[in-house]
């Protein structure tokens, strides 16, 4: 198994996690569907719509 041979600095280590604070508001938008908001290019939640298709059957809540 391989073994690094140096310690990762704070830095570098900070660095490569600078991604990990994204937040979900960046990319957004309204369902055309049933108007919730959803990820881009993701089905959304509430309809269980992707791209006019009906994907996954939505829940009776």
């Amino acid at each position: 198994m391989a073994v690094p041979k140096k310690r990762t600095s704070r830095r570098r280590r900070d660095m490569r996690r600078a991604h990990d604070a994204i937040k979900f508001t960046a990319a957004v938008e309204s369902c055309p569907n049933c108007g919730e908001l959803k990820l881009r290019h993701h089905m959304c939640e509430a309809c269980g719509t992707y791209r006019g298709r009906t994907v996954v059957e939505a829940d009776a809540d």
